[in-house]
């Protein structure tokens, strides 16, 4: 016999039937924006799988309820719908710290787009809580949910209850195509890549958020454990709560490690003043290279008039020559013909004695 939570209100009785144990949800091919520009880099460019579950996990103080705020913000933003179950903190307190980091979520609420549902783990069962969200999710019809932090309703129950809590909320909220985040505190010490209540094994993406401590300060880091279907960056990120809001930022390892925070800076620093010196000893190679081209090419174009000058020179000579071989050759026939001439007028004169000569 199957056991199923409702709920009594004004409304009357609601039965909550949330097994699903063949796992026959649908699914769906579209992504929707993490609403962090460089977390969207990591999975490709598009974000996650709509109607997916998303687990943002870390210390205390790391950013998870700044991850989610961005992932609300973004969904508002498309004009959907979103629930936010806070389970730490009050509504005005999400909305003071929110505002911070440049996330003005009051506008949403107003809007009519965002639904906050505040309360202590200690004040329902854990059937109650599934009920309420049940009742929520039927008056809101939303695209997008939130529950901050999961990690809470351990106070009441068992890590297995929560977990058994946890199934059945996640099918419930896969079979209504909601896109859910959950965040959930990890103690410190404790490993980043295992959740007391063991519900990394449910969600279809997980992001771990941490710090690390590092030149007398300490810096958050975020990569992704996993993220099914999806190809998604192996690299550990930087990032930054800034009034503009989360901001993705590369890490640098050296032979110490990894270097964030100041060190990074230091880094960056040393790396541009490198390269400014790279790019003035490329100015002065460009400006020597530029001025020796110049140089070839003035050699290049003595050579070229040289060369010119003496071929019209040698044209000069040649015509010369042969003009003067044009004059004596005029010259050679003209002394011939006057030779000629002159042997001519010789035989006649000679001819014409002897004839005189015979006659006496």
């Amino acid at each position: 016999m199957n056991e199923y939570p409702f709920l009594i209100n004004e409304n009357g009785i609601s039965v909550l039937p949330l097994s699903s144990l063949k796992l026959q949800h649908e699914v769906s091919h579209e992504r929707v924006t993490t609403g962090v520009k460089g977390l969207d880099e990591m999975f490709g460019g598009k974000g996650y799988y709509r109607g997916s579950t998303v687990l943002v996990s870390g210390t205390a103080g790391v950013g998870k309820t700044s991850v989610a705020a961005h992932f609300v913000e973004s969904n508002c933003k498309r004009g959907e719908k979103c629930i936010y179950i806070a389970l730490e903190e009050s509504k005005d307190q999400i909305i003071r710290n929110m505002n911070s980091i440049g996330i003005n979520l009051l506008q949403w609420e107003d809007k009519g787009l965002l639904k906050f549902h505040v309360v202590r783990p200690t004040y329902y069962s854990l059937e109650m809580h599934l009920a309420f969200i049940h009742k929520l999710v039927t008056e809101t019809n939303p695209k997008t949910a939130v529950i901050d932090p999961i990690s809470n309703l351990t106070t009441i129950s068992s890590p297995n209850e929560v977990n058994s809590l946890l199934t059945r909320l996640i099918d419930f909220l896969k079979m209504k195509k909601i896109t859910a985040l959950f965040t959930n505190l990890i103690p410190g010490g404790s490993p980043l890549d295992r959740t007391e209540i063991a519900v990394s094994s449910l969600v279809d993406t997980w992001i771990s958020l941490t710090d690390i401590e590092n030149g007398g300060e300490r810096n958050r880091l975020l990569y992704i454990i996993k993220s099914r279907g999806i190809a998604h960056s192996n690299q550990v990120r930087e990032f930054l709560l800034t009034p503009g809001g989360i901001k993705l930022v590369d890490v640098y390892v050296s032979q110490d490690g990894l270097l964030v925070g100041s060190a990074r800076k230091a880094q960056e620093v040393i790396e541009k003043q490198m390269m400014n010196e790279r790019e003035e000893e490329n100015k002065l190679l460009n400006m020597n290279i530029e001025r020796i081209e110049k140089i070839e090419r003035a050699k290049i174009e003595a050579l070229k008039a040289e060369y010119r000058a003496q071929i019209l020179e040698m044209k000069r000579s040649l015509k010369e020559s042969q003009i003067k071989k044009d004059k004596t050759l005029s010259a050679y026939k003209l002394s011939a013909r006057s030779r000629q001439k002159l042997s001519k007028n010789e035989t006649k004169t000679t001819g014409g004695d002897s004839n005189g000569k015979d006659s006496e």
